[in-house]
Parts: structure tokens; C-alpha cells; sequence
């Protein structure tokens, strides 16, 4: 008896043991079937990335000219230098979209008060890789389009305070840019060192030409920002200049654009912006945004000094209020 029972728990042991080895190969191979399958899709994938995903490298032009002063394309390491701002805004589309549209709206002012001023009109694009034109704040605390320090502001004439700064106001700011600009120029000689110092200072420049013993930007050796500033420069005009070549598309509606404005006079203090802004159609936002350089809710004017408060005319206020109150 003992002998049967022991002879039918081998079979039974057996009969377990065969069960999950069968239970185990059906999981194995399963896993093995799906291992292929994903490797088939991970390798199909990859295919058709590297059939429609491509980045190419640029065309460096074999001319090249900021300000009519000639670019030394010849040396390696302007070419380098050149490449690399080529490529960052070729391939940062996003940020290059946003400066074609941008432009479209700002640069017919600011070309305007260049030729005024006799600066060249490449110095646009200084103003456009300062800021990307838009109001921004450094922060070392430099503002605007042209990002000016406010001891800078000061001395060049501008009116900054608690409840206006004129580094926001285009004009004015553009102007002041374009002093120090023509400054430079005659000091240096050269649009193209008159452009780099902007960037690190008349006498910090000064200091690097007599302490290196050369008198051009492009054999200067700067920090690593002054040394791409000029060549961002260089290749926002380049790119703007010639967009379709890099890749830009877009259409004439999808650029932005300036309206129609007209100027109000004012030479008293006006207490409450919001009221005043209702009193004349639109609301205390839309007089921010034409009037940057308005940086409180009030405008003190105990010197009756007379500013002029620039607002969109009537035609257009259904562009930027949604019910305006005309009292």
C-alpha cells in the first residue's frame, strides 16, 4: 500500500513538474514574441525619423557687410563665430518667428529716426537682439528696446522716475541710442567697434584696443558675450534679410502690425490714469501698451511740463476694447 502511494506522488510531482515547465515556455516565448515586435517598431521608428526628420547645415554667405563696413568672412574664426549665430536662430524658430513679426511692426519707426539721425540703418538689428523689441528689464536693471541703464538715461536727458521712465518711450530711447552710437563712431572710427561697444562700454572697449594693440573689432580677443555680440547682430540681419532661404514661411496677415495713432497733449497732473483712459475711450491697459513709459497709476505734472500721450484713433478702438465708455 505504502509503495502505490508513494509511486502516485511521483507521477502526481511529475505531472506538476511538467505543467509549469509547459506554463513557463508559453510565458517565455510570448516574451520573446513581443521583444521582436517592439524591436520591429523601435526599428520602423527610427526609419521614419531619419527619412522625414533632417537638420541641415547653412550656406555662410561669402559676402557680408554691417553698417557698409566690410565682414572679414576669410578668417576662420569669424566664419566660426558667424556659423554658430547662423545655426542658434535658424534653429531656435520659435524666438526668429517672433523677431520677422515683430519687425514688421517696430522697425519702420525706429529705421525712421536712424535716418534722422544719420545711423546707419543696420543698427535696427542692435535693437532687436538687445531686447527681441519688446520692453524688457535686464537683470542688471537695463529697460526697453534699446536696453538702456538708468544712469545712462539720465545723463542722456531722459526723464525717469516712480511714475515715468522714457527708456520705454521709442522715440526718445532711440534716439539717446543713437548718440551714444554717433559718439562712438567718432571716437572709434568704426560702425562696427561703435556696435560692439554698446555692448561693453566706450572706455572698456578703448582699453582692450591699446592694451591688444589692434584697431578692429574682428581681431579683438573679448569675452565670450562681446565677442558674439556683433555676430548676433550679423546674422539676425542676414536672416531677416533673407528669410525664406532659412526655412521662414509665413504669410503678409501673419505679421504684426503698427494702427493708426494720434498724440493728446497734456500739461497737468492727471490723478487716475483709469479714469482717463475711460474718459477717452479705451481702458487703462490699452494706455500702457501706447504709452510703455507711463509706469504708475498717476502722472504727477507740477511743472507743467507738456508730454504727449499717444492713443490709437477711433477707427481702431474695436481692435483693443471690448466695450469702451466715452464719458
Amino acid at each position: 500500500m505504502n509503495e502505490k502511494k508513494t509511486l502516485k506522488k511521483e507521477w502526481t510531482t511529475r505531472i506538476l513538474l511538467i505543467i509549469s515547465f509547459f506554463i513557463v515556455g508559453i510565458f517565455v516565448s510570448n516574451l520573446f514574441v513581443f521583444s521582436v515586435d517592439e524591436e520591429k517598431e523601435d526599428l520602423t521608428f527610427t526609419e521614419l525619423f531619419r527619412k522625414d526628420y533632417k537638420i541641415y547645415s547653412l550656406n555662410i554667405p561669402k559676402t557680408l557687410a554691417f553698417a557698409e563696413e566690410t565682414v572679414p568672412i576669410q578668417l576662420l574664426d569669424v566664419k566660426e563665430k558667424l556659423d554658430r549665430e547662423l545655426l542658434v536662430n535658424t534653429y531656435w524658430q520659435s524666438n526668429t518667428m517672433l523677431y520677422l513679426k515683430r519687425s514688421n511692426k517696430w522697425f519702420p519707426i525706429i529705421e525712421q529716426i536712424l535716418k534722422e539721425e544719420g545711423v546707419p540703418d543696420d543698427f535696427k538689428y542692435l535693437a532687436l537682439i538687445e531686447s527681441g523689441l519688446t520692453n524688457i528689464v535686464s537683470p542688471a536693471g537695463a529697460a526697453g528696446f534699446w536696453q538702456i541703464m538708468k544712469t545712462t538715461g539720465k545723463e542722456g536727458g531722459l526723464e525717469i522716475n516712480e511714475a515715468i521712465d522714457e527708456r520705454y518711450h521709442l522715440e526718445k530711447s532711440t534716439r539717446l541710442a543713437c548718440n551714444y552710437l554717433k559718439t562712438a563712431k567718432e571716437k572709434f572710427g568704426s560702425w562696427t567697434l561703435a556696435a560692439a561697444s554698446y555692448n561693453m562700454g566706450i572706455s572698456g572697449l578703448e582699453k582692450q584696443l591699446e592694451r591688444q594693440h589692434v584697431n578692429s573689432y574682428y581681431d579683438l580677443l573679448l569675452s565670450e558675450e562681446t565677442s558674439r555680440y556683433v555676430f548676433r547682430i550679423l546674422a539676425a540681419k542676414e536672416i531677416l534679410s533673407n528669410p525664406s532661404n532659412f526655412g521662414f514661411n509665413f504669410r503678409e496677415k501673419d505679421l504684426y502690425k503698427q494702427v493708426e495713432t494720434e498724440f493728446l497733449p497734456v500739461d497737468t497732473t492727471i490723478n487716475n490714469l483709469a479714469h482717463f483712459s475711460q474718459d477717452h475711450g479705451i481702458n487703462y491697459k490699452v494706455l500702457k501698451q501706447f504709452n510703455p513709459w507711463l509706469r504708475d497709476k498717476t502722472l504727477p505734472n507740477t511743472s507743467r511740463r507738456n508730454y504727449k500721450i499717444q492713443l490709437p484713433k477711433k477707427e481702431y478702438l474695436d481692435f483693443f476694447v471690448i466695450n469702451s465708455k466715452q464719458e
